[in-house]
C-alpha cells in the first residue's frame, strides 16, 4: 500500500489538544513525515487509518476497544483507500468530528472512561484528524455490553473470546491478589520443611537480617506472607503452603517444565526427555526448575549450586532472572498453565498473563509493577532478582554474553520469553539429552520400576500389538489396572507409542516400540 509524499518541504501545522485531565501516557507526536510513512507500513497494529467527512466511520468504536484493550494507537480520520493504495482524502468539519468523538468518550457508551488526545494535520490543502487512544488500566473496555470488546490482533480488530475478556478482568487484580489475606487461613498450612529451608536461605544470602525473626512465626509475619494474626495472603500461601490447600484456595496452580530433543515438537524422536513432577508450591518449583535451567548453559566455576553470586553476569543468572521474572508475573488463577520449554536451540519462557504496559515500554521503568508483589518480593529478599525494574535490561545482555537473540512476545492471556542458543550445537544437545535420558531412566527405575514384565513388553512390541495381545501375552486379564500398570507407563515416557496418535481409543489401535524404547531394551539386554 502506497501513498504518494508530495510537497515534502510542505509546512505542517499541527494543533494538539488533550481531552483528558488525568495523566496520560507520553505520547511522542508524529510528524507529517511519520504520518505517512506509517500509512505505507504494511503493519498497522497500533495505527488505523478511516475515511470521513462530517460523520465519525460506524465501526471507530471497535478500534477505540481494541486499542484501549491491547497497547493503545493511532486512529486517523481523512484517509481513502483506493484499490491496494491508501491517499489524504481529509476531513470537512474537522470540530465536529473532534466533539462528536470525545463526547463519546465522555458519555456513557463505555463502560470505563477512554484517555484520548487529538492531533490535526494540515497536509496538501486537506485536513486529517488523529486520536491516540492510551492503553487502559481498567481493561476490558467496551461499548453498550461486553460483548462489544475487541482487541487488536495484527492490523485489524476482533472480537475478544470469552476466554480473553475473563483474562481481561483478572487483571484488574493486577498487583493486588497475591497481598489478599485469607482469614480463613494460618500457619499450620505452610509446609515446615519449605519454609525453614527458605528462612536457611535467607539466613545466608539476605540483606535484611533484621528480618528473621524469633521463630518461623515471627518470620512469616516480617516478611509479608501473614498479618499479626496469623492469617496467610494468597502469595505466601502459593509459594510456601501445602499442596492441599495451595489447591484449596487456587484450584488451577501448576506450572510445567519439559524439555524436548529438538527444535520443536514435531522434529523431537520422542516427546520429551524430562517433565518436571507436581510440587506443592512455587518455591518447590523453583528448587527443581533452576537446576534444571543450570544444566543447559554456561555456568562460572565461582558459583554456588543454587547460583547465589552477587557478581555473576553469566548465562545462569540472566535466566534464573527471566525465571523469577515468569514466578513474579504469572496468572495463577488461569487455566493457562505456566511452561519452560527447553528446545535444542531455544528456551521459552511462556506464562499465563500478559505483561502490564507494553513490550516497547518495559525496559524504560525503574520501577516494577509485578502481578505478583508478595512473589516478587519473597525472591528479592533472597537476592533472587533485581531490585528495580522487571529485570529487562539483564535480559537483555543474553546477546551481548552470548551472542544470540532474546525475543519478547505478549498478548492479553499470556507473555513469551524465547532465549536462543547456539544453532550449531542443537544437533549435539537432542543427542545428549536422549541418551542421557535413557541411562538416567534406567540407574533410576531399573530396581523398583523396570521389571521383566517391562522388558517382554519392549522385545514384544518390536512389531505393533494390541492391549489384549501384550497383557495376554503377559498372563494377565484384560483390565484397565493391569494396562496403567505396565503399558501406560511406557507409552508415557516414549517408549512405545501408538499407531493410530489421532484417536487414541481406536480398536484397531497397537502400541509399538520407539527408538528411545529399542536404546532402553538394548540397555536392559546388556545389564544381564
Amino acid at each position: 500500500m502506497k501513498l504518494e509524499k508530495k510537497n515534502k518541504n510542505l509546512q505542517i501545522s499541527i494543533i494538539m489538544s488533550i481531552f483528558a485531565k488525568r495523566n496520560h501516557q507520553n505520547i511522542k507526536i508524529m510528524t507529517k513525515e511519520e504520518l505517512i510513512d506509517r500509512i505505507n507500513d504494511i503493519e498497522w497494529e497500533d495505527f488505523e487509518a478511516k475515511e470521513a467527512k462530517s460523520e465519525l466511520p460506524k465501526n471507530i468504536w471497535e478500534t477505540v476497544s481494541a486499542f484501549a484493550n491491547t497497547s493503545g494507537g493511532w486512529i486517523v480520520l481523512g484517509i481513502k483507500q483506493n484499490g491496494k493504495k491508501f491517499e489524504i482524502s481529509g476531513v470537512d468539519n474537522a470540530e465536529k468530528l473532534e466533539q462528536d468523538f470525545l463526547g463519546t468518550l465522555r458519555s456513557q457508551k463505555f463502560n470505563e472512561p477512554v484517555d484520548a488526545k487529538s492531533m490535526l494535520y494540515h497536509i496538501d490543502g486537506h485536513r486529517v484528524l488523529a486520536f491516540h487512544i492510551a492503553s487502559s488500566p481498567h481493561k476490558p473496555i467496551y461499548y453498550n455490553n461486553p460483548q462489544n470488546t475487541f482487541i487488536r490482533f495484527g492490523s485489524g480488530d476482533q472480537r475478544a473470546t470469552n476466554g480473553e475478556i475473563t483474562a481481561m478482568f483478572h487483571n484488574q487484580s493486577f498487583g493486588i491478589k497475591s497481598e489478599q489475606i485469607l482469614l480463613d487461613s494460618n500457619l499450620s498450612m505452610l509446609n515446615e520443611d519449605t519454609i525453614r529451608d527458605y528462612r536457611n536461605y535467607f539466613k545466608l544470602y539476605s540483606p535484611r537480617p533484621n528480618l528473621i525473626g524469633n521463630d518461623i512465626t515471627d518470620f512469616c509475619k516480617r516478611i509479608g506472607i501473614a498479618d499479626n494474626e496469623g492469617h496467610l495472603n494468597y502469595g505466601g500461601l502459593m509459594c510456601f503452603g501445602k499442596e492441599e490447600w495451595v489447591r484449596h484456595y487456587v484450584p488451577t496452580f501448576w506450572m510445567d517444565l519439559v524439555e524436548i530433543p529438538g527444535r520443536s515438537v514435531r522434529e523431537a524422536r520422542t516427546r520429551y526427555t524430562y517433565r518436571i513432577p507436581e510440587q506443592e508450591n512455587l518455591w518447590e518449583y523453583f528448587q527443581i526448575m533452576i537446576r534444571r535451567l543450570r544444566l543447559i548453559v554456561d555456568t562460572p566455576f565461582m558459583m554456588n549450586d543454587e547460583g547465589f553470586n552477587v557478581e555473576d553476569r553469566s548465562q545462569f543468572k540472566i535466566l534464573r532472572e527471566a525465571l523469577v521474572n515468569m514466578l513474579s508475573h504469572f496468572d495463577p488463577f488461569s487455566t493457562i498453565h505456566s511452561c519452560i520449554h527447553i528446545y535444542t536451540d531455544r528456551v521459552e519462557f511462556f506464562n499465563a498473563g500478559g505483561y502490564p504496559v507494553p513490550i516497547s515500554q518495559l525496559g524504560n521503568h525503574l520501577y516494577s509493577n509485578p502481578r505478583n508483589p508478595i512473589i516478587a518480593k519473597i525472591f528479592r529478599l533472597v537476592n533472587l532478582s533485581e531490585t528495580i525494574g522487571y529485570g529487562f535490561d539483564m535480559m537483555n545482555e543474553w546477546k551481548e554474553i552470548t551472542g544470540n537473540d532474546v525475543t519478547f512476545e505478549s498478548d492479553i492471556c499470556t507473555s513469551t520469553v524465547t532465549f536462543w542458543l547456539d544453532s550449531d550445537k542443537a544437533s549435539d544437545r537432542a543427542t545428549n539429552r536422549e541418551s542421557n535420558y535413557v541411562s538416567n531412566y534406567v540407574s533410576n527405575h531399573v530396581s523398583n520400576y523396570v521389571t521383566e514384565n517391562t522388558q517382554k513388553i519392549l522385545d514384544y512390541c518390536l512389531t505393533p500389538k494390541t492391549r489384549r495381545e501384550i497383557l495376554t501375552f503377559l498372563g494377565l486379564t484384560f483390565q484397565t489396572k493391569n494396562y496403567k500398570m505396565h503399558i501406560e507407563p511406557l507409552v508415557s515416557h516414549g517408549f512405545l507409542e501408538l499407531t493410530i496418535p489421532e484417536i487414541p481409543k481406536s480398536r484397531f489401535q497397537k502400541f509399538k516400540l520407539t527408538d528411545k524404547g529399542k536404546k532402553l531394551l538394548i540397555t536392559l539386554l546388556k545389564k544381564k
